[in-house]
């Protein structure tokens, strides 16, 4: 029996509504395709952009740009940094290490002047007295602008902290020395020299070590503030380069001789590199001469004062003392003062002639030719009372220590007078060549970033400019 013919629906594949499904395509190996990444796909059509002219004038543009804003943005960075380090060199580092030998000075001049009212005792004179008290505020209130300025757990910190803990010790000893002293009680001495020792022992070594710690944040900032700023002078150059090829491509395509936007860009990067090599050129020559005409005589002169007071100090305590204390040199005992009177005092000889190298003029020169005089008169001077001293005649010699007339005291008063002229002199050329080396980067970081913005912009218009060409 013959089967009817079956319906040739019956095999219709089902019918979807939309797009037909387009078939995936394989790989090689009949695998499924890889998928491109954004970044690939990307690259292809910036190269197959670039194949064209208009396309590689956009590159160009772009490349252009970039170069002239990085140019502006590293040099407004490398210059901003700079000019803050030449600042902090003037306004806070070197008033930082000029307190901390304020402060060191102060100190040493409080004990010499605590030696010279013990000596004199009821003859003190009120001035003496003041002095010293005048002393002890300079050195607190030095300390208490140290502690605000110091980093919280520094090494500084920790010294400025000694030292007001100190400080009250040591003018409790001198009092009691004062008042054993008026009372004519020999235990007087003791507590003066045991004062004294206090301060050569802990209170000045850690004043020491507050001024070595600021002179370093000196040189730190020296340090950052003079380099020349490589990186922005090699982007300045290749900016330069890039733009000079630019244009001499378009002349090359074009006939046209200038590009107005690209000179325009040119022009701006040529102005921020001549600004950055002669700005920084004048600044490193003003912090140079700071440097070589400020700094060095100040630490000199800074240590000659020291070595003054000290030797000043040591020649009273030497009268207080009477031969109590003594040192062993070479197999010879000596008088412990007497002996570190002549070690102050050659060191003070020493500053002062290298200080009058470094002085190159005639107001700085003249108050250490003074002070030299005034160092071989007071040598003479003290070897006059020291012979006396030995040979008994105690009142001869502490006469010629702080009498009235031609007295190692008047010597000293002579020295310490000159040095103090001599610094006020250096720390006025200091704060000259500083602040004009600050100055001299003025506007350059802020006016970088301009001109680099703007010479980005001209290098973007002239490229547009071309490209309107193309439309």
């Amino acid at each position: 029996m013959t089967q009817p013919p079956q319906s040739s629906t019956a095999f219709a594949p089902p019918v979807t509504s939309g797009t037909p499904a387009v078939p995936a395509q394989r790989g090689p190996s009949g695998l499924p395709p890889v998928r491109r990444t954004a970044f690939v796909e990307g690259a292809e059509r910036l190269r197959d952009a670039a194949t064209t002219e208009p396309g590689r004038l956009r590159v160009i543009g772009a490349v252009l740009a970039l170069l002239v804003v990085a140019f502006g943005a590293v040099t407004a960075w490398q210059s901003g940094e700079r000019a803050g380090a030449a600042d902090d060199v003037l306004t806070r580092s070197q008033p930082l290490s000029s307190g901390a030998a304020a402060i060191y000075r102060s100190l040493a001049d409080a004990n010499t002047a605590a030696s010279t009212g013990f000596l004199a005792g009821p003859r003190e004179t009120t001035a003496n007295r003041e002095r010293y008290e005048d002393d002890i505020r300079t050195a607190a209130s030095g300390l208490i602008r140290a502690a605000a300025d110091t980093e919280p757990g520094s090494p500084s910190e920790a010294t400025v902290r000694k030292l007001n803990r100190l400080l009250p010790e040591y003018k409790g000893l001198v009092e009691r020395a004062r008042v054993y002293n008026r009372q004519g009680y020999p235990v007087g001495g003791a507590y003066l020299r045991y004062a004294n020792e206090k301060m050569q022992t802990e209170m000045l070594p850690a004043a020491q070590d507050l001024y070595t710690k600021e002179n370093q944040r000196l040189d730190a900032d020296y340090a950052d503030a003079t380099p020349y700023p490589w990186a922005a002078i090699a982007l300045g150059l290749l900016a330069l380069a890039a733009l000079g090829l630019a244009q001499y491509r378009d002349y090359r395509r074009t006939n046209r001789v200038l590009n107005h936007g690209l000179v325009a860009a040119s022009a701006a990067t040529v102005v921020v590199l001549l600004w950055l090599l002669v700005g920084h050129t004048l600044a490193r020559s003003g912090l140079f001469g700071s440097y070589d005409h400020g700094i060095r005589s100040l630490n000199v002169l800074h240590n000659a004062q020291i070595a003054a007071l000290k030797a000043r100090g040591n020649e009273n305590l030497s009268l207080v003392a009477r031969g109590a204390e003594t040192v062993e040199v070479k197999g010879v005992k000596q008088d412990a003062y007497y002996y570190a009177f002549d070690r102050d005092l050659g060191t003070l000889q020493a500053r002062l002639t290298e200080a009058r190298r470094y002085a190159d003029d005639d107001q700085g020169g003249a108050p250490v030719d003074s002070a030299l005089g005034d160092t071989a008169e007071w040598k003479k001077r003290h070897g006059t009372a020291r012979d006396e001293d030995e040979k008994g005649n105690y009142q001869v010699a502490l006469d010629q220590v702080i009498g009235a007339y031609d007295t190692t005291g008047a010597s000293f008063d002579g020295v310490d007078r000159s040095l103090t002229r001599a610094l006020g002199h250096e720390q006025t050329e200091f704060d000259r060549a500083a602040a004009d080396g600050r100055n001299a980067m003025t506007g350059l970081p802020q006016g970088a970033a301009v001109l680099g913005v703007l010479g980005a912009a001209g290098a973007v218009f002239g490229i547009g400019r071309r490209l309107s060409e193309y439309r």
